[in-house]
């Protein structure tokens, strides 16, 4: 299970380059298909071998001067809440300012492993300006250059000893459904509405260390667990109005599932939230249904859903075979169908294809397109495997995998999802060197 990782500060003390320099090993932030808008705040990250997760919380602090503050504080309150570790940027040019002594204030209330990290040391001479930053009275410093990556590997290799305390406690094989979305588009209205029956047959589990709660669903040939971290803890002091609340509570939620309902309010549509919290679930190659809230109370004609379900995958792009529901959770229209269609994702993540049916059906899609030449390089694929990963990863053997662009491979991703049914399912192709 994947850990969190905030990274802390006032503005322009450099958490975005930071970011960048911790989730580049998995290009996080720059995919060409993905959309920067929806990208730039969280990434995924591995280091020594361990998996984690960075959100950047600069990213999410926008308007005038005078707000600044008030949002930082109510950032770095749910950072405290929410993350494993949290990394305190400071600017070693500008020394302890005032707003760098509040959220420290605040940091030493909480219980989470906060480090300090000293950024901008360039030179020697920073090395010993970096010590007054011990006045914060947050332990240990990490002096570092997110831009040139100096001191980083120290810092780094301490973080991921942080994350050696957390135990998850066992739980039985069934497959995880998470609910997932903004504030106020009825998560917890679905969830009641699918416990609401027979409530006896139902246990909720304290899940883990970390407080998600996983509550048993055994009826109707069903068996599996819902997973809710949003709907049953308290909110705290923190306000619901601003994207980084969302994204910060699904990402728990989405790490422990592995099929998510994306709820949507009918009346507001994909709005960027709900495109961050996509791809938080593209990322972890969740599985995924769109579940289209309050449909009830929209004014329909003939086609509205044929034409908000079209409006929506163009939103979605390019993992657009994704199910979408139109659902009441209030009035409980169609929700046995949301869970047949989250169990139907859930079976096509588990999909494995015959190494020899893939070759026979691939090589001939192969054979109809080729990849285009490159550099006066003809690249010839010679066989294609399903590699045995927890969610759909195809290896693609050739010899010059370097020039195969991103568009062939998703025209390979369609080629798969035409013969063979993922849907739901992100797929994730690999070029190798045969």
């Amino acid at each position: 299970m994947s850990n969190i990782v905030a990274i802390v500060g006032r503005p322009n003390v450099g958490k975005s380059t930071l970011f960048n320099r911790l989730t580049e090993s998995r290009e996080a932030i720059v995919h060409e298909t993905s959309g920067v808008t929806r990208d730039r705040h969280y990434g995924k990250s591995v280091w020594n071998g361990v998996d984690f997760s960075v959100i950047d919380t600069g990213g999410y602090v926008e308007g005038s001067d005078d707000i600044f503050e008030e949002e930082i504080r109510k950032q770095v309150l749910l950072a405290i809440e929410e993350a494993d570790v949290l990394l305190f940027l400071v600017d070693v040019r500008e020394g302890i300012t005032d707003m760098d002594k509040t959220i420290a204030g605040l940091l030493r209330k909480g219980t989470k492993k906060t480090f300090v990290v000293v950024n901008k040391v360039d030179h020697t001479m920073q090395q010993y300006e970096g010590d007054i930053f011990y006045k914060l009275g947050l332990g240990e410093l990490y002096k570092i250059s997110s831009i040139s990556g100096s001191g980083t590997g120290d810092l780094l290799d301490d973080v991921v000893k942080a994350f050696a305390g957390a135990v998850e406690e066992e739980l039985p094989e069934l497959p995880r459904i998470a609910v997932v979305g903004r504030p106020n588009v009825g998560k917890s209205t679905l969830i009641n509405a699918l416990l609401g029956e027979d409530r006896h047959i139902v246990t909720p589990i304290a899940g883990t260390t970390r407080d998600s709660i996983f509550t048993r669903y055994n009826k109707y040939n069903h068996d599996f667990f819902l997973v809710d971290t949003a709907g049953i803890r308290k909110k705290g002091k923190v306000t619901e109005n601003i994207e980084f609340y969302s994204v910060m509570r699904s990402i728990r939620t989405i790490e422990y599932s592995d099929v998510c309902l994306l709820m949507i309010d009918a009346a507001q549509g994909l709005e960027s939230q709900d495109l961050s919290i996509l791809s938080i679930i593209h990322k972890n190659n969740k599985g995924l249904v769109i579940l289209v809230n309050k449909w009830d109370l929209l004014e329909k004609s003939t086609n509205t859903a044929r034409d908000y379900e079209k409006e929506i995958l163009e939103k979605v792009a390019p993992f657009r075979d994704v199910p979408v529901l139109f659902i009441s959770a209030l009035n409980k229209v169609r929700i046995h169908k949301v869970i047949e269609k989250a169990m139907e994702v859930c079976n096509n993540r588990k999909r494995k294809i015959p190494t020899s049916v893939l070759n026979e059906i691939m090589l001939k899609a192969i054979e109809q397109y080729q990849p285009p030449a490159l550099k006066g390089k003809y690249v010839k694929i010679k066989f294609v495997t399903q590699l045995p990963t927890y969610a759909p990863a195809f290896a693609f053997f050739c010899n010059f995998p370097q020039y195969v662009k991103d568009s062939y491979k998703r025209y390979l991703e369609n080629q798969i999802r035409q013969n063979f049914d993922f849907k739901g399912v992100p797929i994730q192709i690999f070029m190798r060197k045969k």
